[in-house]
């Protein structure tokens, strides 16, 4: 090749370029220039699991929740305003004992900072009374698509009996993705908590669905898990303003009309019966359509409770009046919240604002559901590039710590799920493993199924 030929040219640049990735731009630049791989921006991903979320490669990639922002935005002016305390005033906290390890062996315990140690009393008597057990699991995007959820709910099933898979919405974009249930359906309009909901029609699921024509939705079993084939009880609950007709189905039967009376509660609409398919129609534009509920009669449910994007700080906007009359149908012996994703950076290490939102969210959880036991979940691993390497993130520890500092001053369960996975940059080896997705955040179905069996052993052990 002659000197300044187009290889030589070419050759040269793409040598610079490669060195360039291995630098740590992002820390010396203060996080305006991110890291980045020319092997990873250039080869294409292969061998993701058929029926897996697609998500972005990019390990340093951030999505705050922008509700977030405006409460930190606020808690940022509200503390310029504020009066300094006088130099002798101290904050008691009424929590006095000290941080239990949550590690025993190869377990990692749930840890109890409910009020004289309770832990899992009223799930336990649940348990115990020989019905039906019902726990809603309410989070981000790490559990959409009933990923974790699909396969904690066949531990607890597979112990206790159960069948169904619980809460399905009215509608989903993406029918074929998740594993659990078969779920089709057209007309529905969605409304949720950071799109202009009416907190009126809000419940722990953050979401509702209005008819924008005619509506519908089916939902079909699958032999995907060992309980989700059939189920014995098909529950509708909706709120109707006017008079309506919903039509319903099930398996091969016509559609039959039911004329449902104006009122402004909570209404059920359900058939007990063993199915493996359910279906809803109706036209009313007035219909506020809450969700279906695919169980059994004893053993356990478990609802999967999904929003992209959400921190968990909009929780405080579930009506509590809608909850207690939701209740009378659906009640919950255990709430687990799963949130943190869209909470974190990687140039925060003050979680302090998100920590007092996550407190007043459990403290408004508990008022919605008296009766159930709640636990908050720590964030998981989470990756971010340094150079060529991928590490975890740094702040993902303080965002732990202040989630747990949630679950001690709100008087709630806490387990440490990145502990679980391993601590320190489980999420490499997890990632290496295939249990995790290459955005080094999601886990896949089989990382969700392994992420289950040690919840499932923690709470297991406490029962």
């Amino acid at each position: 090749m002659k000197k300044g030929s187009p290889a030589i040219i070419i050759l040269i640049a793409v040598i610079i370029v490669a060195i360039v990735s291995l630098l740590p731009l992002s820390e010396w630049s203060g996080g305006r220039i991110k890291d980045f791989s020319l092997v990873s921006d250039i080869l294409k991903e292969v061998g993701i699991m058929e029926g897996e979320p697609s998500y972005s490669s990019s390990a340093s990639e951030e999505d705050i929740d922008p509700e977030l922002l405006k409460a930190e935005e606020e808690s940022e002016k509200n503390r310029v305003a504020a009066v300094t305390l006088p130099p002798d005033s101290v904050a008691i906290d009424t929590i006095i004992s000290p941080i239990k390890p949550s590690r025993v062996g190869e377990l990692v315990k749930v840890e109890d900072y409910t009020t004289l140690g309770v832990g899992f009393a009223n799930f336990k008597a649940s348990l115990q009374s020989g019905g039906l057990s019902r726990i809603a699991v309410v989070g981000d995007s790490y559990i959409e698509g009933d990923i974790f959820t699909q396969d904690l709910r066949e531990l607890f099933q597979n112990e206790y009996g159960g069948e169904g898979v619980g809460y399905v919405n009215m509608h989903t974009d993406f029918p074929g993705f998740r594993r659990s249930v078969r779920q089709s359906g057209s007309g529905w309009k969605s409304y949720t908590a950071n799109k202009k909901a009416e907190n009126k029609y809000l419940d722990l699921s953050e979401q509702y669905f209005k008819p924008t024509g005619t509506a519908t939705s089916i939902y079909k079993g699958t032999s995907a898990f060992s309980h989700t084939g059939s189920w014995s009880s098909s529950k509708f609950l909706f709120i109707s303003p006017e008079d309506c007709e919903i039509s319903v189905k099930t398996n091969d039967s016509e559609w039959e009309a039911r004329n449902i009376a104006a009122s402004p509660d909570v209404q059920c609409l359900e058939i007990d019966a063993a199915v493996s398919e359910f279906g809803i129609k109706t036209s009313s534009a007035s219909l506020v359509g809450l969700g279906v509920w695919l169980d059994g009669n004893t053993g356990v449910s478990l609802d999967c409770m999904s929003s992209r994007g959400f921190s968990g700080i909009t929780l405080t906007r579930v009506n509590q009046e809608l909850s207690r009359e939701m209740s009378e149908f659906i009640n919950y012996d255990l709430i687990i919240l799963e949130f943190g994703i869209n909470a974190m950076s990687a140039k925060q290490n003050n979680y302090n604002v998100y920590c007092s939102r996550m407190v007043d969210v459990i403290n408004h959880v508990r008022k919605c559901y008296p009766e159930a036991d709640i636990l908050l979940m720590g964030v998981g691993d989470r990756g971010e590039r340094r150079g060529s390497q991928v590490k975890s993130m740094a702040t993902t520890r303080f965002m732990i710590d202040a989630q747990r500092d949630a679950a001690r001053r709100a008087h709630c369960l806490f387990w440490d799920t990145r502990e679980a996975m391993g601590g320190e940059d489980a999420v490499v080896q997890w990632c290496s493993a295939g249990h995790i997705n290459k955005d080094y955040i999601h886990l896949t179905h089989k990382g969700g199924a392994r992420l289950a069996k040690e919840l499932f052993n923690a709470i297991q052990s406490d029962l």
